[in-house]
């Protein structure tokens, strides 16, 4: 039959939509409830179509105060995050010293630990040393779990670098600063990148390790959750709704860039 045929033709095409459609779904819900007016304080059931909540996204109390900070946070987060990964990574593929498969093994392990453990360890790190919870307790908690996932992304980038385009360099006279820079990192900065990106995403969304050392500070992922317990503005769909929106951008913006870099080679 013609029907089964393509059918079996794009099998793996209509499994990939749907489950991106599964996946993007949340979004949906998420978007459409931003323009929604309820009639009491939980934005669970559509009610009327409204721009209030898009033309006053601050308009409740403390909201964009607690996403500046988380957003603050996230920033310093991916940049200390992404400045030891990367240097990390480098050492741990381009130098053998003692001890470098035992390095390597307790890389992975703020990835494969739950959540609530890092979080207590922290939290009982901080009260031992006498630290205020807070601003400071929260970025050198974000800066470590990070650290993780940059050094995994940008390792597996150095590692399928050829060595033969370094060496060519330095064949042309060029120093190790020059190649480093000239060769060596335009090579690993999508690895760099994907790295940041992933460390900014993971730092802005956490909450577990967030809500243990945070002391008194509201981030934009607790506010959230401290709205869900006595009614939920629909002005945290409307932030959700924009993020959503820049991120497709960013990876919209990106994809365009790579493909005129591909042409330009081509």
């Amino acid at each position: 039959m013609p029907f089964v045929n393509w059918l079996k033709r794009n099998l793996v095409v209509i499994a990939g939509l749907l489950t991106l459609a599964y996946l993007l779904l949340p979004n949906v819900i998420v978007t459409v409830f931003s323009f929604n007016k309820p009639k009491g304080r939980f934005n669970y059931e559509w009610q009327q179509f409204s721009l209030d909540a898009w033309k006053d996204p601050c308009g409740v109390s403390d909201l964009c105060g607690s996403l500046s900070l988380s957003l603050q946070i996230a920033f310093w987060a991916t940049l200390g995050a992404t400045l030891l990964g990367t240097l990390i990574a480098f050492a741990l593929v381009r130098y053998r010293f003692r001890a470098r498969g035992a390095v390597n093994s307790l890389i992975f392990l703020p990835m494969a630990m739950p959540e609530v453990v890092m979080a207590a360890s922290l939290l009982t790190l901080f009260l031992n040393m006498g630290a205020q919870l807070g601003f400071w307790t929260i970025l050198i908690a974000h800066i470590m779990f990070c650290l993780s996932f940059v050094v995994t992304a940008v390792k597996a980038r150095v590692m399928s670098m050829d060595p033969k385009l370094e060496e060519a360099a330095r064949d042309l006279y060029a120093g190790p600063f020059q190649t480093f820079v000239r060769v060596t990192l335009p090579i690993a900065a999508p690895g760099i990148a994907a790295g940041a990106m992933l460390a900014f995403a993971l730092s802005f969304d956490d909450f577990i390790i967030t809500n243990f050392n945070a002391g008194s500070t509201v981030t934009f992922p607790m506010f959230v959750w401290g709205s869900a317990q006595r009614g939920t503005p629909v002005q945290i769909n409307v932030i959700g709704t924009a993020m959503f929106i820049v991120a497709v951008l960013f990876v919209l913006a990106s994809m365009a860039v790579g493909n005129r870099r591909n042409r330009q080679k081509a």
